[in-house]
């Protein structure tokens, strides 16, 4: 999977796009990643006990890789990632200043 846990993306499709966040959780059996504080959405909990009532939660939803973009450390746009091969080192790359993320 070309996003990793730590990288900063941006929202580029859905009801959180134009925002951009660090990325918490990483599932590449869904192709889909978890973003900290972003694609909230409200769950209604019940009451447990007697006496004691329900609430609704803020709960991060996991959204789907295709629809953000990361961004590059060092120029600090919006872009695509592409690998490069060092040896028998494979690392991740920003297509658009070339340079390596870590």
């Amino acid at each position: 999977m070309k996003i990793k846990k730590g990288d900063n993306v941006y929202i580029v499709k859905g009801k959180d796009r134009g925002k951009s966040g660090k990325v918490s959780s990483v599932f590449p059996q869904k192709n889909k990643i978890l973003i900290q504080e972003l694609n909230q959405y409200k769950k209604s909990i019940k009451p447990k006990k007697e006496g004691e009532k329900g609430r609704t939660v803020l709960i991060s939803m996991p959204i789907s890789t295709p629809n953000v973009k990361i961004i590059c450390p060092k120029c600090g746009q919006k872009t695509r990632v592409g690998f490069k091969f060092e040896g028998e080192n494979k690392l991740r790359n920003c297509k658009k200043c070339d340079s390596n993320f870590k």
